[in-house]
Protein backbone atom coordinates (compact mmCIF):
# COMPACT_ATOMS: atom_id res chain seq x y z
CA UNK A 1 0.00 0.00 0.00
CA UNK A 2 1.28 3.32 -0.97
CA UNK A 3 1.51 6.54 1.78
CA UNK A 4 -1.20 7.82 -0.28
CA UNK A 5 -3.26 4.70 -0.11
CA UNK A 6 -2.44 4.21 3.82
CA UNK A 7 -3.58 7.95 5.31
CA UNK A 8 -6.48 7.12 2.98
CA UNK A 9 -7.39 3.96 4.45
CA UNK A 10 -6.32 5.52 8.31
CA UNK A 11 -8.56 8.28 7.84
CA UNK A 12 -11.79 6.25 6.29
CA UNK A 13 -10.81 3.96 9.48
CA UNK A 14 -11.41 6.96 11.54
CA UNK A 15 -14.44 8.46 9.88
CA UNK A 16 -16.13 5.47 8.47
CA UNK A 17 -15.72 3.14 11.47
CA UNK A 18 -14.37 4.96 14.83
CA UNK A 19 -16.64 7.85 14.42
CA UNK A 20 -20.20 6.12 13.73
CA UNK A 21 -19.75 4.48 16.63
CA UNK A 22 -20.09 7.30 19.15
CA UNK A 23 -15.89 7.80 19.38
CA UNK A 24 -15.89 11.48 19.50
CA UNK A 25 -12.94 12.11 21.53
CA UNK A 26 -10.82 14.55 20.09
CA UNK A 27 -8.02 13.96 21.89
CA UNK A 28 -9.54 9.60 21.63
CA UNK A 29 -9.34 10.04 18.05
CA UNK A 30 -6.18 12.04 17.02
CA UNK A 31 -4.05 9.28 19.36
CA UNK A 32 -5.67 6.25 16.90
CA UNK A 33 -4.69 8.34 14.26
CA UNK A 34 -1.44 9.00 14.84
CA UNK A 35 -0.82 5.74 16.15
CA UNK A 36 0.94 3.32 13.03
CA UNK A 37 -1.85 0.18 13.16
CA UNK A 38 -0.60 -1.39 10.23
CA UNK A 39 2.80 -1.33 12.03
CA UNK A 40 1.28 -2.99 14.87
CA UNK A 41 -0.39 -5.99 12.87
CA UNK A 42 0.90 -9.07 11.79
CA UNK A 43 2.52 -8.61 7.81
CA UNK A 44 0.86 -10.84 6.56
CA UNK A 45 -2.37 -9.25 7.55
CA UNK A 46 -0.99 -5.74 7.04
CA UNK A 47 -3.88 -5.39 3.83
CA UNK A 48 -6.53 -5.95 6.51
CA UNK A 49 -4.87 -3.09 9.39
CA UNK A 50 -7.88 -0.51 8.95
CA UNK A 51 -10.81 -2.92 8.50
CA UNK A 52 -13.64 -3.44 10.69
CA UNK A 53 -12.45 -6.66 12.05
CA UNK A 54 -10.38 -8.58 14.86
CA UNK A 55 -7.36 -9.17 13.02
CA UNK A 56 -5.68 -12.65 13.61
CA UNK A 57 -2.82 -12.78 15.71
CA UNK A 58 -0.52 -15.80 16.54
CA UNK A 59 -1.20 -18.37 19.54
CA UNK A 60 -5.09 -18.59 18.27
CA UNK A 61 -5.43 -14.56 19.31
CA UNK A 62 -6.58 -11.88 17.50
CA UNK A 63 -6.96 -7.86 17.83
CA UNK A 64 -9.63 -5.96 18.99
CA UNK A 65 -11.79 -4.08 15.98
CA UNK A 66 -10.48 -0.43 15.49
CA UNK A 67 -14.23 0.73 17.02
CA UNK A 68 -13.91 -1.37 20.00
CA UNK A 69 -10.20 0.27 20.50
CA UNK A 70 -11.87 3.42 20.07
CA UNK A 71 -14.80 3.20 22.35
CA UNK A 72 -12.58 1.44 24.97
CA UNK A 73 -10.43 4.51 25.28
CA UNK A 74 -12.92 6.69 25.42
CA UNK A 75 -14.88 4.72 27.93
CA UNK A 76 -12.00 5.05 30.37
CA UNK A 77 -11.48 8.85 30.23
CA UNK A 78 -8.06 8.63 30.68
CA UNK A 79 -5.68 11.57 31.60
CA UNK A 80 -2.64 12.54 31.90
CA UNK A 81 -1.49 11.65 35.49
CA UNK A 82 -3.62 8.06 34.86
CA UNK A 83 -1.05 4.70 35.88
CA UNK A 84 -2.95 2.28 33.45
CA UNK A 85 -2.76 -1.70 33.95
CA UNK A 86 -3.98 -3.41 30.50
CA UNK A 87 -4.54 -7.05 30.37
CA UNK A 88 -3.89 -8.70 27.64
CA UNK A 89 -0.95 -6.95 25.50
CA UNK A 90 -1.15 -8.48 22.13
CA UNK A 91 0.00 -6.62 19.34
CA UNK A 92 1.23 -3.90 21.20
CA UNK A 93 -1.25 -1.07 19.71
CA UNK A 94 -3.41 -0.53 22.55
CA UNK A 95 -0.84 -0.38 24.53
CA UNK A 96 0.60 2.18 22.95
CA UNK A 97 -2.65 4.33 22.39
CA UNK A 98 -2.51 3.95 26.32
CA UNK A 99 0.18 4.91 26.84
CA UNK A 100 0.08 8.42 24.82
CA UNK A 101 -2.64 8.94 26.89
CA UNK A 102 -1.67 8.38 30.13
CA UNK A 103 0.96 8.24 32.68
CA UNK A 104 2.12 4.89 32.71
CA UNK A 105 0.76 1.28 31.51
CA UNK A 106 1.46 -1.83 33.21
CA UNK A 107 0.50 -4.52 30.51
CA UNK A 108 0.36 -8.26 31.19
CA UNK A 109 -0.11 -11.38 28.59
CA UNK A 110 0.29 -15.11 28.71
CA UNK A 111 2.12 -15.56 25.64
CA UNK A 112 6.23 -14.33 26.04
CA UNK A 113 6.39 -13.77 22.13
CA UNK A 114 3.59 -11.29 22.34
CA UNK A 115 5.25 -9.36 25.40
CA UNK A 116 8.82 -9.68 23.29
CA UNK A 117 7.62 -8.81 20.06
CA UNK A 118 5.36 -5.47 21.85
CA UNK A 119 8.53 -4.52 23.46
CA UNK A 120 10.08 -4.28 20.50
CA UNK A 121 7.20 -2.35 18.37
CA UNK A 122 7.13 0.15 21.65
CA UNK A 123 11.12 1.31 21.56
CA UNK A 124 10.99 1.47 17.77
CA UNK A 125 8.27 4.24 18.03
CA UNK A 126 9.89 5.93 21.14
CA UNK A 127 7.18 4.73 24.18
CA UNK A 128 9.07 4.26 27.44
CA UNK A 129 6.53 4.69 29.69
CA UNK A 130 5.37 0.77 29.64
CA UNK A 131 6.46 -2.10 31.76
CA UNK A 132 6.02 -5.66 30.03
CA UNK A 133 5.13 -8.74 32.30
CA UNK A 134 4.65 -12.06 31.28
CA UNK A 135 1.95 -13.77 33.05
CA UNK A 136 -1.55 -15.23 33.69
CA UNK A 137 -4.30 -13.08 34.46
CA UNK A 138 -7.08 -14.83 33.14
CA UNK A 139 -8.48 -15.08 37.02
CA UNK A 140 -6.62 -11.73 38.14
CA UNK A 141 -3.61 -10.53 38.92
CA UNK A 142 -2.09 -9.64 42.28
CA UNK A 143 0.08 -6.60 42.67
CA UNK A 144 1.28 -4.44 45.76
CA UNK A 145 0.48 -1.27 43.19
CA UNK A 146 -3.00 0.15 42.47
CA UNK A 147 -4.25 1.87 39.26
CA UNK A 148 -6.40 4.27 37.79
CA UNK A 149 -7.15 2.39 35.07
CA UNK A 150 -7.52 -1.23 33.71
CA UNK A 151 -8.14 -2.01 30.22
CA UNK A 152 -9.32 -5.85 29.97
CA UNK A 153 -8.51 -6.56 26.51
CA UNK A 154 -10.31 -10.19 26.37
CA UNK A 155 -13.54 -11.53 27.83
CA UNK A 156 -14.72 -12.46 31.15
CA UNK A 157 -17.41 -15.46 30.59
CA UNK A 158 -18.06 -15.04 34.22
CA UNK A 159 -17.29 -11.26 35.89
CA UNK A 160 -14.74 -12.24 38.83
CA UNK A 161 -13.41 -9.74 41.35
CA UNK A 162 -9.56 -10.68 40.39
CA UNK A 163 -9.16 -6.77 39.26
CA UNK A 164 -11.04 -4.69 41.16
CA UNK A 165 -9.01 -4.08 44.77
CA UNK A 166 -6.19 -2.85 41.78
CA UNK A 167 -8.57 0.22 41.10
CA UNK A 168 -7.41 3.40 42.76
CA UNK A 169 -10.61 5.09 44.30
CA UNK A 170 -12.31 6.52 41.67
CA UNK A 171 -10.47 4.10 39.35
CA UNK A 172 -12.26 3.02 35.99
CA UNK A 173 -11.82 -0.94 34.57
CA UNK A 174 -13.52 -1.14 31.16
CA UNK A 175 -14.23 -5.24 30.50
CA UNK A 176 -16.34 -7.59 28.37
CA UNK A 177 -18.37 -9.92 30.22
CA UNK A 178 -20.60 -12.82 28.66
CA UNK A 179 -20.42 -15.88 26.55
CA UNK A 180 -21.24 -15.50 22.80
CA UNK A 181 -23.33 -14.62 20.72
CA UNK A 182 -23.77 -11.47 22.83
CA UNK A 183 -21.47 -10.03 25.91
CA UNK A 184 -21.63 -6.92 27.43
CA UNK A 185 -19.08 -3.97 27.67
CA UNK A 186 -18.78 -2.58 31.32
CA UNK A 187 -17.49 0.32 32.96
CA UNK A 188 -16.99 -0.39 36.63
CA UNK A 189 -15.60 2.52 38.75
CA UNK A 190 -14.35 2.23 42.20
CA UNK A 191 -16.84 4.44 44.24
CA UNK A 192 -14.86 3.26 47.62
CA UNK A 193 -13.29 0.99 49.69
CA UNK A 194 -15.35 -1.56 49.02
CA UNK A 195 -18.03 0.04 46.78
CA UNK A 196 -17.79 -0.88 42.55
CA UNK A 197 -20.53 0.91 40.24
CA UNK A 198 -21.32 -0.60 36.62
CA UNK A 199 -22.49 1.01 34.03
CA UNK A 200 -23.29 -1.30 30.91
CA UNK A 201 -22.21 0.35 27.65
CA UNK A 202 -23.20 -1.69 24.41
CA UNK A 203 -23.49 -5.14 23.85
CA UNK A 204 -20.37 -7.18 21.50
CA UNK A 205 -18.64 -9.94 21.21
CA UNK A 206 -14.82 -11.37 21.58
CA UNK A 207 -12.97 -14.14 22.38
CA UNK A 208 -12.17 -15.39 26.21
CA UNK A 209 -9.37 -14.67 28.36
CA UNK A 210 -7.09 -17.97 28.15
CA UNK A 211 -7.82 -19.40 31.76
CA UNK A 212 -10.89 -17.01 32.99
CA UNK A 213 -13.38 -18.51 35.63
CA UNK A 214 -16.25 -20.23 33.49
CA UNK A 215 -19.74 -20.46 35.02
CA UNK A 216 -20.50 -24.20 35.80
CA UNK A 217 -22.35 -25.93 33.32
CA UNK A 218 -25.88 -26.29 33.89
CA UNK A 219 -27.10 -30.38 34.68
CA UNK A 220 -29.97 -31.86 34.78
Amino acid sequence: MNPMNLEQARFNMIEQQIRPWDVLDDLVLGVLSATPREQFVPEQYRALAFTDICVPLANEQCMMAPKLEGRLLQSLAIAPGDDILEIGTGSGYLTACLARLGNSVHTIDLFADFTESAQARLAQHQIENVRLETGDAGAGWHSDQRYDVIAVTGSLPLLHRGFHQLMNPGGRMFVIVGQPPIMQALLITRAGEQEWNSESLFETAIPALLNAPRPEAFRF
